[in-house]
């Protein structure tokens, strides 16, 4: 797998106004690892999300914008990082500006001063991944629940993915409700199904591409005495084995025939049945060969923890840039082998990580090697 030198950069300091449960902090850090530590409901999720909205979507909450800015404020939040950069440093920005007379807020972007259209533009500065409690029924969950995981480890690598998806979303609600009320339109549902299988075969093909470079990084670089074990990896849906097996512009084709054939079942089931849409994330623990679903509840997490770490030195490898992880909670669960090796492989990674916890003790053996700070409401400081 061929790589691209990394660069490694650092969040020197970090501004919110208005966020959440802040109504004004900002935050100096100095070591690639940052420990957040306090009481539950205290705000140390508050910031590892702030820093999450760098990326294109909603953030690791995947919250409405609107539902960031504090109670009790004016309606609008403002974040802003400082970025020490190999090559210098870089103010970004981000934000929700308050409701305009047409009664809609917008969502600002600013890099150096300047507006940036999207939050798009940040990736050519940082990356970012993440883990979350939420996730760690993913292999228990539904296949809905992957696919977001498996378009959050796409769109670290490709900042564009995110608006490939939501662009096929609503091509598929355009054909569902064509399909409702104007069935026999085929003019119509020739253009919309022409629509979704460009952009669907290009979902799709991201999100393989993606798995197979992640799934053979893990084969390459697995240690068996890991105290992550191994994933390996693979796709399951009609268009995915149509993507693995013919070329582009003949999947394509495929597709719009599957959509036009499919318009009666489709139409009765009020939605489109075959597509991205359907696909799953199909994930096994390696050392033991059993699908990660029957796994007991700590090689799971075990499992899901070494599948973000191989991500992040994927996202390293593809795009250059050494990502930030933000860890909510990742630690409080582990054993003690488990907690040192995780510290050790993130200190490897090159990038800087946020991680939070309730227990200080947690992070004890981070003395010097990283800035604990603890979280109270509105107020982060040194940890005494």
């Amino acid at each position: 797998m061929s790589s691209a030198p990394v660069s490694a950069s650092r969040i020197a300091r970090l501004i919110l106004q208005d966020f959440r449960t802040y109504a004004s902090l900002d935050l100096a850090v100095s070591r690639p690892l940052v420990a957040l530590v306090g009481e539950n409901g205290a705000g140390k999720t508050n910031v590892l999300e702030a820093i999450s909205l760098f990326m294109p979507g909603r953030g690791l909450r995947r919250a409405e914008l609107g539902d960031m800015a504090r109670q009790d404020g004016p309606g609008s939040f403002a974040i802003s990082l400082t970025l020490d950069a190999p090559f210098g440093e870089h103010r970004l920005g981000t934000g929700l500006e308050p409701a305009a007379e047409n009664g809609r807020a917008s969502r600002l972007c600013r890099i150096d001063g300047t507006n940036a259209s999207s939050p798009t533009a940040f990736a050519e500065f940082l990356r970012v991944v993440w883990l979350t409690p939420d996730l760690d029924a993913l292999f228990r969950g539904a296949a809905g629940d992957r696919r977001r995981f498996l378009d959050r480890l796409v769109l670290a690598v490709d900042a564009e993915h995110g608006a490939r998806v939501n662009a096929l979303e609503r091509a598929l609600r355009s054909r569902n409700r064509v399909l409702e009320e104007n069935p026999d339109d085929r003019l119509w549902l020739d253009a919309l199904e022409r629509e979704v299988a460009e952009l669907a075969i290009a979902v799709a093909a991201a999100r393989r591409e993606t798995v197979e470079r992640l799934a053979s990084l893990i084969l390459e670089t697995r240690e068996e005495d890991s105290p992550f074990p191994f994933a390996t990896m693979g796709l399951e849906g009609e268009l995915d084995t149509l993507v693995a097996t013919l070329p582009a512009v003949d999947a394509e084709d495929r597709y719009r025939a599957i959509l036009r054939d499919n318009r009666p079942r489709d139409r009765a089931a009020g939605r489109t049945l075959v597509g991205p849409q359907a696909s799953d994330l199909l994930v096994r623990h390696g050392p033991k060969d059993i699908p990660a679903n029957t796994a007991s509840t700590g090689e799971q997490k075990a499992l899901l923890i070494g599948l973000v770490l191989a991500h992040a030195r994927l996202v390293a490898s593809m795009s250059g840039i050494a990502p930030f992880v933000l860890l909510d909670e990742v630690a409080a669960h582990l054993d003690p082998r488990r907690r040192a090796g995780l510290f050790t492989a993130l200190e490897s990674l090159g990038g800087q990580v946020w991680m939070t916890g309730a227990d200080p003790s947690l992070f004890a053996e981070l003395e010097g090697r990283a800035d604990v700070l603890q979280v109270s409401p509105g107020v982060i400081e040194p940890l005494s």
